[in-house]
């Protein structure tokens, strides 16, 4: 059987397989939590991870109390810390267990990290709790004043200290910072400096017991330490079996990334378990490699001590498979009902709210709109009628027009209508084919003559019209013409430059990609139905996406769109991740083709209808990753580099050149061009 292509390895692209651990607890009996341990790292190996974290003090027990200073007990730990360094090396992951250490007379309270078969470096707690139910100094020192030492351990000599991180000798990037429990809760962790020394992912080996409300506010630590300092933050505590003579605990882990949850193990649960996730640290490093203030703090806040790296090695080979994390098909579009209601609530006022603004500084009162009965100009009035409600100006001074020509169907046509006279908008119709036949007579374009030319100059003939007579009845009208041109078309350049869908005095969708548009329109017709709307509304997400420029074929078939540029749910998903993270061609294809490629898998935004549940193989998504980099990275900057003013609404950023995207207008596309040939099959 042939091995699978290193494109098809998560590995290839970036991502590190995490499990946290949540062992049985045998109290104090350190052989016996060594075997959990060791089933735990067999398992995690077998489901390719490469790092596997357990609870603070795991190998002893942690509700223990004074049976940490038996003698016994402690040189029972540093046999067991040598045998799981051999079961560590075996398995080819990094393990880092919790266990109390001697370092000359002191007592340490540490997360020793294992990988290659040895002790690569044992971590020091920093802050020992002393209050409430906590006694720990009672037992054990603080390590706040070991930078980096040697240590006998294991039957080997190796480092201790706070000053250490570990990186993986053959993944850039693979740089992990270790903290214990009460660290976490410090003002400053004292994993805030390990990220800004180049930690991209952060453990936390725990034991917190558990009482009512805690385990949200670990998660809500876990979340914003992960946000704040651009990293994944791994986080587990002790479970069952720890004493509960006067505590309880529930085993609580969480992986987050960038302050998003990508895993959370069960609670409470009475077998030993793991809570596994990908962390992607190229996403980790090109966030940051973004965010100047990440650098600027790291100059202010590091001292000229520093932080040594202690280098080890996980497994050669490069298992392939499906990722085991949340990867959203719509990255514009949440799949929780929930989270995508908020988000439609947020889009939609930001439209509003930038409209209202320009209205009020310019002293307009009135503005017109090309009402086409597709999905864009349906959110523009949508958008305008709110404002206007909300400025207290009748709806009767939203002067939407339609404009038919050579292509426009009688569906459009009567959905434009009907959309207006159900809002209340004045509604007026003007019929741009003499103009254009006028037009394209004067420039002696064949179709004047009668042949079946549908150029695209015939084209843009109809498109400049249309947005020429919007330009001349807001001089007319004295008001200003509101865009209705969305971010995915400015990025595939599916815009009639200048004087046509590519120009207005204000765009409220320049910063909405398509995919969103859709549920922002439904969104509108499920909670606020206005005089018969919603019915039309429904209607118009049923209508395919055409820009309606060329009269049907002999089969009857309409110009279609997507067929032209590709479908914007793929789009959209190219856009993100490379103008968002700035990623490479092949990683946006592996990550479409984890999202895409099978129908059944993973989640879909609600109310997606089932015509729209499809599936995309390699080769498709390929073929139209390379047709989006040619007219993103090529064809389409000199569009976008004068675009009207318009709010940026998406996460992912706008297009506008005074904000989040500046490019040369006379770019090429080769160097993602090779890439994505280079590296996917």
């Amino acid at each position: 059987m042939a091995e699978p292509h290193p494109f098809h390895a998560p590995r290839t692209h970036g991502f590190v397989r995490v499990a946290a651990a949540t062992p049985v607890v045998h109290i104090a009996d350190p052989a016996a939590n060594a075997e959990e341990h060791v089933a735990l790292i067999r398992q995690a190996g077998a489901q390719g991870c490469d790092l596997i974290v357990f609870p603070e003090l795991s190998l002893s027990g942690y509700a223990i109390d004074d049976l940490h200073m038996q003698a016994a007990l402690l040189a029972e730990v540093d046999r067991q810390i040598g045998h799981l360094a051999r079961v560590a090396g075996e398995a080819g992951l990094v393990a880092v267990v919790g266990a109390p250490v001697r370092h000359g007379d002191r007592l340490l309270n540490t997360a020793v990290v294992l990988a290659g078969g040895e002790v690569t470096g044992v971590v020091p707690k920093t802050y020992l709790p002393n209050y409430r139910e906590y006694y720990e100094k009672r037992w054990f020192s603080s390590g706040d004043d070991i930078g980096a030492e040697t240590l006998r351990i294991g039957g080997q000599d190796s480092w201790v200290g706070t000053r250490l991180l570990f990186e993986a000798d053959d993944r850039p990037g693979f740089v992990v910072g270790v903290e214990i429990c009460e660290d976490f809760w410090a003002p400053v962790p004292p994993s805030t400096r390990q990220a800004l020394a180049g930690a991209r992912i952060l453990l936390n080996l725990s034991a917190s017991n558990i009482v009512i409300g805690k385990a949200d506010e670990r998660a809500m630590l876990c979340s914003s330490q992960s946000a704040r300092t651009l990293s994944a933050y791994v986080f587990t505590a002790s479970g069952w079996g720890e004493s509960t003579t006067d505590l309880a605990w529930d085993g609580q882990a969480t992986i987050h990334e960038l302050g998003a949850k990508l895993a959370s193990g069960e609670r409470f649960a009475l077998e030993s378990h793991l809570t596994v996730a990908d962390i992607d640290i190229e996403r980790i490093g090109q966030d940051r490699l973004r965010n100047g203030t990440f650098a600027d703090c790291a100059r202010r806040e590091l001292d000229e001590e520093g932080y040594i790296r202690l280098g080890f090695r996980t497994r050669d080979a490069a298992p392939a498979g499906p990722l085991i994390r949340p990867l959203d098909r719509f990255p514009f579009v949440p799949d929780d009902p929930a989270r995508l209601d908020q988000d439609c609530f947020e889009a939609f006022n930001i439209q509003v709210q930038g409209l209202m603004r320009r209205m009020t500084a310019t002293g307009a009162e009135r503005l017109c709109i090309g009402v086409s009965g597709g999905l864009d100009s349906t959110q523009a009035l949508l958008v305008a009628c709110r404002a206007f409600d909300r400025l207290n100006l009748p709806r009767t001074n939203i002067l939407g027009f339609t404009m038919p020509g050579f292509a426009t169907s009688d569906g459009t046509k009567s959905n434009a209508w009907a959309l207006m006279t159900a809002l209340g908008v004045t509604g007026a119709e003007i019929d741009i084919r003499p103009a254009a036949e006028r037009m394209l007579a004067d420039i002696k374009h064949p179709y004047a003559d009668g042949q079946p030319v549908h150029d695209i100059t015939f084209e843009n003939v109809q498109a400049g019209l249309r947005t020429d007579y919007l330009f001349r009845l807001a001089n007319q009208n004295r008001a200003f013409v509101l865009g209705t041109g969305d971010l995915s078309e400015l990025a595939l350049g599916w815009a009639t430059y200048g004087v046509g869908d590519h120009m207005s005095h204000y765009n409220v969708n320049g910063g909405v990609a398509k995919t969103l548009i859709r549920h922002l329109i439904r969104w509108v017709a499920d909670r606020e139905p206005d005089g018969g709307a919603a019915d039309v509304l429904y209607a118009i997400l049923d209508t395919e996406i055409s820009p309606e420029l060329v009269p049907a074929g002999a089969d009857g078939q309409i110009q279609s769109t997507e067929a032209t540029v590709g479908p914007y749910a793929l789009n959209d998903f190219f856009l993100f991740h490379i103008t968002r993270y700035g990623m490479s061609p092949s990683k946006v294809a592996f990550l479409a083709h984890q999202a895409w490629g099978d129908a059944a898998r993973g989640h879909w935004p609600a109310n997606t209808p089932d015509a729209e549940r499809v599936s995309y193989d390699l080769p498709t998504i390929k073929g139209w990753l390379r047709k989006f980099l040619v007219r993103f990275f090529q064809t389409s900057q000199f569009k976008r580099s004068a675009l009207p003013n318009g709010p940026k609404v998406v996460t992912g950023g706008s297009l506008s050149p005074r904000g989040d995207w500046r490019a040369p207008s006379d770019g090429n596309a080769r160097v993602w061009l090779d890439e994505l040939d280079a590296n996917v099959p």
